[in-house]
């Protein structure tokens, strides 16, 4: 078991992703509400959507399984880390803990 998320090669065709998930944003978070309540909220600003199979890497833009609600800081701090996990070696490709959820 590693921390690796994946080996998936940039796609050519990440600005029509990025393209799609703007034009489809608004509906995706009503979808949302409608399952799991309203997509929250932090001084009148939506959180943003972070897509758990980067777009960059082939993640589908409006995959009701792939985009969760994060809080804008902690999305900085995941994207900032996540280009790493592509960059093969370092901590993303080391054997993980024994027990990783215990934190």
């Amino acid at each position: 078991m590693t921390h690796c998320c994946c080996d998936y090669p940039t796609v050519t065709d990440g600005e029509r992703r990025r393209a799609t998930w703007n034009n489809a944003r608004e509906g995706f978070r009503e979808g949302w509400a409608r399952e799991f309540g309203a997509w929250p909220q932090s001084d009148g600003d939506y959180w943003p959507g972070h897509h758990i199979f980067d777009l960059w890497h082939g993640g589908h833009p409006t995959a009701r399984d792939n985009v969760l609600p994060v809080p804008p800081a902690v999305h900085k701090v995941i994207n900032k880390a996540y280009p790493a996990c592509y960059s093969r070696g370092g901590q993303w490709s080391a054997v993980g803990p024994d027990k990783p959820y215990v934190d």
